[in-house]
């Protein structure tokens, strides 16, 4: 806990000197970047940092980056702003606030650094003296309404594009002409003035890959470039919001292109998409940087994907986990959501771990997929029995969670205590053979009632985020938003 302001500035400027990579400009219009999790969160998101670079490219504006502190209560034990790293800027000093929101949960956070601010969350309680709040990021692929009652503006799709043209306007532009000429704009989304939510925006493909501009020894991945080989994905899955509809399908970015833009000096490399074992030159990419030293990291191995060479490049990479998905607890489920993984890739994906001397198998899997029976869990603890006995397994298992552009928008939440009873039937049948690892099924209904809802169910997220921000709160705050009730 810091005794004092200076106390927490000199744990930021520690962060600074540990970084490589920060941009400095003198830009007319400076914008905080504001991060609704914590550092170690927004530094390893590649939409943030990408977002960041755009700007400082701009020319005519800077981007200083700002996130939720890692103890709250420790700004406000000390009466003490959120303010930005690279100048030290209270954000109530700044003409803009751009937050970029990657789930529903993070609302929580971006309305606690709004208050930490001294800055009324409502929109309809600003005034011309406080900043423009500007919400993006990949909440606004599935469902922004929530945002609604908060954010002046909210810029719907890829960012990298729409960035640029805010801020053109924002240099000649007051800020109702600028909301205005937003308002009918495809991407911009102004709550009050736009009748409906417009499509999402698609960047040109020049623009791509997006990559990291900072490494930070502090994030998640820590020191760790990223950069994505492809963009969106061309599977079908119906629980997807990054399915083939969502912008046109996948986009490869060459391999040559992918390489030259690793620095020399990045000894760990992570590859980011939502499909990077399906871009048809992988094994080439990948070899490539474990050649020349460096860890290797992928954000989603597809089983029906993992190769005898990949599966050795990894190893050689430094990986130790060999980790998937299924999101079916059984092959009926997965083909009902049109996920192309069959259990002989599965199965193959373990005996490469086993093979290449990997620690584990790590599997991710949904339960609560509509349709499903204690059948299917029984066939879930079958399966991962069969695959305990070839490579030691580690199951993920989340409730699913209905998003919006889905084919699946709309389904019910299973409920909470039948998710539960799911979760205990498959300790018990999995005890001894395999770690579970579940996500609380109480936060993934709240994640589900946000994912759905509109602005109603903004306003219980304040309310809930008021009233400690604790399950039992948001579950009275949902509960009396007036809008529907599952899960309970």
């Amino acid at each position: 806990m810091a005794k004092n302001l200076w106390e927490l500035k000199s744990r930021i400027r520690r962060r600074l000197q540990e970084e490589s990579g920060v941009l400095r400009s003198a830009g007319p219009l400076r914008i905080a970047l504001c991060y609704p999790s914590r550092y170690s969160v927004g530094m390893s998101s590649l939409g943030y940092q990408t977002i960041y670079r755009e700007i400082h490219a701009h020319g005519g504006a800077s981007a200083e980056r700002a996130f939720l502190p890692d103890d709250p209560a420790e700004y406000r034990s000390l009466n003490a702003p959120v303010f930005t790293y690279e100048t030290e800027t209270p954000l109530g000093d700044l003409p803009v606030l751009a937050f970029s929101i990657s789930y529903e949960l993070e609302i929580a956070g971006f309305l606690e650094i709004l208050d930490l601010c001294g800055i009324p969350p409502l929109r309809t309680q600003r005034t011309g003296r406080h900043p423009m709040i500007v919400a993006g990021g990949p909440l606004t692929f599935s469902n922004p309404l929530p945002l609604a009652p908060f954010a002046d503006l909210i810029l719907l799709g890829e960012g990298e594009e729409l960035i640029h043209t805010f801020l053109d306007a924002a240099a000649v532009m007051g800020r109702e002409e600028l909301l205005g000429r937003f308002a009918a704009l495809p991407g911009g989304y102004v709550p009050g003035r736009t009748a409906a939510l417009p499509p999402v925006m698609k960047a040109d493909n020049e623009r791509l890959p997006a990559y990291s501009q900072i490494l930070a020894r502090e994030s998640v991945l820590s020191s760790m470039f990223l950069i994505e080989p492809e963009r969106g994905c061309s599977r079908g899955c119906t629980y997807c919001v990054m399915r083939r509809t969502t912008n046109g399908g996948m986009r490869l970015v060459p391999a040559e292109k992918v390489l030259s833009l690793i620095p020399d000096q990045a000894r760990r490399v992570g590859l980011v998409g939502a499909a990077v074992t399906d871009h048809p030159r992988i094994e080439e990419i990948v070899h490539a940087i474990v050649a020349g030293g460096r860890e290797i990291g992928i954000s989603s191995l597809r089983a029906d994907r993992l190769t005898e060479r990949l599966v050795e490049l990894l190893r050689r990479g430094g990986y130790r986990t060999l980790t998937t998905a299924a999101d079916g607890a059984s092959q009926r489920l997965r083909d009902a959501v049109q996920r192309r993984t069959t259990e002989q890739h599965l199965i193959r994906a373990a005996e490469l771990a086993r093979r290449f001397g990997l620690e584990r198998l790590k599997l991710y899997e949904m339960i609560g997929l509509p349709g499903e029976t204690l059948e299917d869990v029984d066939e879930l603890v079958r399966f991962v029995g069969e695959l305990g006995r070839i490579a030691a397994v580690s199951l993920g298992i989340a409730p699913f969670v209905a998003k919006r552009n889905t084919p699946l928008d709309g389904q019910p939440f299973e409920p909470i205590r039948s998710l539960e009873n799911k979760m205990a039937r498959l300790r018990a049948g999995l005890k001894n053979r395999a770690e579970i690892r579940p996500v609380s099924a109480r936060w993934a209904w709240v994640e589900y009632r946000l994912s759905q809802g509109a602005e109603a169910e903004g306003l219980a997220a304040l309310e809930a985020w008021r009233a400690g921000g604790t399950y039992a709160a948001w579950k009275r705050a949902l509960s009396q938003d007036g809008g529907f009730r599952s899960g309970s």
